[in-house]
């Protein structure tokens, strides 16, 4: 009995084999795991890439145009039609009707003055010459009974009642059409000058009233106006042939030709006003954009005008 107890005692070593595969698989993947991470930073981060040089270089477009430039002067876009709209009498401002930007035709109401008591004035004189027309019918009527005195009567009539009536009436419409600020010619408004509520006076001499309302442009009639050298003046001609390039449109030519040499010079910068005129106006083109103009020695050809 004692002899099966001892033999049933065994050492069992195939479990710890066991236990060391697994731990050296455990450590194969890891290993096999953390190799493939490495890689996938490696390729993220470029190393397996081939550098690549690359060389910066600026470009600028060249226009034909330049070969055959004479002079070249810089300048603003200016209106040569441009007004600052005021009032010819003095009183509030009380309705505006436009704002910067909008486009206006000749004789169109901009705005209007205060002008209750005119009108008022108006409808008084009207009634005035009502009575004094019916006062003149009733010296007609009366005519067959005073032939002898007609001359006499007629004077009287046309001096102390028609014409005064009339001319009170005629006055007063006047003076009504006055609080009507109208626009001179088609033009855009460039700016605002009065708001609703200021005291619009024709001289402007108090210093809370407002001598224009609004600033009009006509916008066909804009040019660039370049100083040039005076040294340079005899290098230019009326019609000779121009590039204009506009600060704010850097990309775009425009084609001009001289209009106009002031005939006078500035004597503080030694310079003479050319006036070029646009051969095709353009909605981008806006009053006091900076300008560049080239002037040329010929016409631009169609295959010159680009860059």
């Amino acid at each position: 009995m004692a002899d099966e107890d001892l033999s049933k005692l065994k050492i069992d070593k195939t479990r710890p084999a066991f236990r060391k595969v697994r731990s050296r698989r455990k450590i194969v993947y890891i290993a096999v795991g953390a190799f493939v991470v490495l890689l996938i930073i490696l390729a993220v981060t470029g190393v397996f890439s081939p550098a690549a040089r690359v060389d910066v270089v600026s470009v600028q477009q060249f226009y034909p145009a330049q070969s055959f430039t004479l002079l070249n002067a810089s300048g603003y876009v200016v209106p040569q039609r441009k007004a600052a709209v005021a009032s010819k009498i003095t009183a509030r401002l009380e309705e505006l009707f436009v704002e910067e930007g909008s486009k206006v035709k000749e004789d169109q109401v901009l705005a209007r003055l205060e002008n209750a008591d005119l009108a008022a004035a108006v409808r008084q004189a009207e009634a005035n010459l009502n009575v004094a027309r019916s006062s003149v019918d009733q010296a007609r009527a009366e005519l067959n009974d005073a032939r002898v005195n007609f001359e006499r009567e007629r004077r009287l009539l046309a001096k102390e009642f028609t014409t005064r009536s009339v001319y009170d009436a005629a006055e007063a419409r006047v003076s009504l059409e006055y609080t009507y600020i109208r626009a001179p010619f088609d033009a855009v408004v460039l700016t605002k000058n009065a708001d609703i509520g200021d005291i619009v006076t024709p001289i402007g001499a108090a210093a809370t009233a407002k001598a224009a309302v609004v600033t009009l442009a006509d916008m066909s009639s804009l040019k660039v106006e370049a100083d040039v050298s005076e040294s340079n003046i005899e290098k230019l001609k009326v019609g000779q042939p121009c590039q204009i390039q506009l600060d704010a449109i850097p990309d775009t030519r425009f084609e001009g030709t001289v209009h106009m040499i002031v005939p006078t010079a500035d004597r503080t910068k030694a310079t003479v006003m050319v006036k070029v005129n646009f051969n095709h106006l353009d909605s981008t083109i806006l009053p006091e954009m900076s300008a560049k103009v080239a002037f040329l020695s010929r016409e631009v050809s169609g295959d010159e005008k680009k860059p």
